[in-house]
């Protein structure tokens, strides 16, 4: 299973929100650059990038921060936050960004979706971010009144292979992964799921290698010092 160290980004630093409120935030560095080589030393060999306020707000303030990670780093880099049409999308992909994650876009304009799905295949991941069983948008902002069900088979209509999956409740919280959502995910979806929210250590990360999930994403437990990144990645190859 592939662990994804995180980096959530504000005005250029590497931050962690509380469940999603960008009130309750906390600055873990001033140098996103440099927290992304402390990762690759420590043994990560892919990122998950997130510019919070472009997923926010529609733009993308940090993509130069993110695109600068993925230039000094050389590592496998997913990334996301604001990409609403393909322009943006062409910028990341052309500035070698690996995996690009829809959101918002993903829910609300189902023609770019399928436009870039068409255009780059298993480059395109969709964010479905869960907010007491409902799918959240705009910077988990707003929810929407689609069903996760139908909105799931839409995207298995569209080819999509990679859905990121995120409990906003979980979110920062070190309250454990929600592994009965993931186990009614990987039973029914037809795709490379990544869990993200509320992983705290390694019991987490082997419940959810034993669903046989694609991947895995650390943040909150990585940043205070729960759960260190070997520690993540023995338990996500130990047999």
């Amino acid at each position: 299973m592939l662990i994804l160290p995180a980096i959530d980004l504000i005005e250029g630093q590497a931050v962690r929100l509380l469940r999603g409120d960008y009130a309750r935030k906390t600055v873990y560095s001033d140098s996103p650059v440099l927290l992304a080589l402390k990762m690759k030393e420590e043994g990560a060999s892919a990122l998950h990038l997130v510019d919070l306020q472009g997923a926010s707000s529609g733009n993308t303030p940090n993509r130069e921060t993110i695109c600068r990670i993925k230039a000094e780093s050389g590592l496998f880099c997913e990334a996301g936050g604001g990409i609403r049409d393909m322009s943006t999308l062409e910028y990341y992909i052309s500035r070698g960004i690996d995996r690009v994650i829809l959101g918002s876009a993903a829910v609300r304009d189902p023609e770019f979706l399928r436009q870039a799905v068409r255009e780059y295949g298993d480059r395109i991941a969709v964010g479905l971010d869960l907010k007491e069983g409902r799918i959240a948008v705009h910077g988990w902002k707003e929810t929407e009144d689609i069903p996760v069900s139908a909105f799931l088979g839409q995207l298995a209509g569209l080819g999509v292979k990679t859905l990121i999956c995120t409990d906003i409740s979980r979110d920062g919280a070190l309250r454990g992964a929600n592994l009965e959502l993931y186990r009614s995910l990987s039973g029914i979806v037809p795709m490379d799921i990544i869990a993200s929210g509320g992983i705290s250590g390694t019991a987490d990360i082997k419940a959810l290698k034993e669903m046989k999930l694609y991947g895995a994403i650390l943040g909150k437990a990585y940043y205070e010092g729960t759960l260190s990144l070997p520690d993540a990645l023995e338990a996500a190859h130990d047999n």
